[in-house]
């Protein structure tokens, strides 16, 4: 029988087999988080600043970049602590803290596309109704349910969590908690929490897989219909990012969760890690910034006010 003595502190392996990079990939994710910080503050500040910005549309993005700042804040500030002080430990306590805000997150995020989806649509293929629906109290209600549906999600799936149990001294091979990795070693039957996982994640994940990828046809469809050139760019250059970052998303997520555990390899897990907690926070915000006209008027505007 395994020894069952109660585990207060986790080893996580990290990058801590490259020793001699350290300081180098301290001060790159250092660089990386800091513009990240600054490139969804910017856009969060720019449209509640600016009054051509008030649209549902850019009230949906401040809350996708407001999600993408607290995300990438779940687990940089502990991965550049651990990468300076090169100590590769949390605490359980601190472990199940960050699996459920990061699952909070990413919840919220899956949930966010799907409307940030639907609003094109409405936009788009029904713009006679589009004031009439997307009205200022039908999106407070949405980003609401968003953010509540998120906690809930990952309140379920903490709660789970905490009933595993460990033995002695155990390390996750990666840099942040997350629950594929707490599965790999914990000395609990994990059978219910993956039932859960797939009772409460797929159904869920699919119906906003739907609702998110599937109006894209009847968008498209329309947009190719617009007379106007300068009209038509500006509907493909909106639905365009939306789409580019629901894929880069959804990609790394499906990839991330629903692989099975042969295909497991440490450098892979870890490049991917990298990509969905750091690069992808960074990457949305510069969709958008780089595909919208609006969002560039806004800023030199603000720029040219402050001067």
């Amino acid at each position: 029988m395994k020894n069952q003595t109660a585990c207060h502190e986790f080893l996580l392996f990290g990058f801590s087999d490259l020793p001699g990079l350290q300081l180098h990939l301290f001060l790159m994710f250092l660089l990386l988080y800091v513009m990240t910080l600054t490139a969804n503050l910017t856009i969060i500040v720019l449209i509640s600043r600016d009054r051509h910005l008030h649209t549902p549309m850019y009230f949906f993005l401040a809350n996708l970049a407001c999600i993408d700042l607290l995300c990438s804040s779940v687990t940089s500030p502990q991965m550049l602590y651990n990468l300076l002080s090169k100590r590769w430990r949390i605490s359980r306590i601190s472990c199940v803290t960050q699996v459920f805000f990061f699952i909070f997150f990413i919840a919220a995020e899956v949930f966010l596309l799907a409307v940030m989806s639907c609003d094109r649509y409405i936009a788009i293929c029904r713009p006679l109704h589009y004031m009439q629906i997307m009205h200022r109290k039908i999106c407070a209600q949405l980003a609401s349910g968003v953010w509540t549906l998120g906690m809930i999600y990952s309140l379920v799936h903490s709660l789970y969590t905490m009933r595993l149990s460990f033995c002695g001294s155990v390390t996750i091979h990666s840099f942040f908690c997350d629950l594929p990795q707490l599965f790999q070693i914990t000395c609990t039957d994990t059978f219910i929490n993956i039932v859960v996982f797939f009772v409460a994640g797929s159904p869920l994940g699919l119906f906003t897989f739907v609702i998110t990828f599937i109006p894209y046809v009847s968008i498209f469809s329309t947009v190719i219909k617009i007379h106007g050139k300068n009209t038509r760019l500006k509907a493909f250059s909106t639905c365009t990012s939306h789409l580019t970052v629901a894929s880069i998303f959804y990609g790394t997520l499906v990839f991330n969760y629903f692989r099975p555990n042969t295909s497991y390899h440490l450098e892979e897990e870890r490049s991917l890690s990298v990509c969905y907690t750091v690069l992808t926070p960074l990457v949305n915000p510069i969709i958008y910034s780089l595909r919208n006209q609006e969002l560039q008027a806004a800023l030199i505007r603000n720029l040219h006010n402050m001067n």
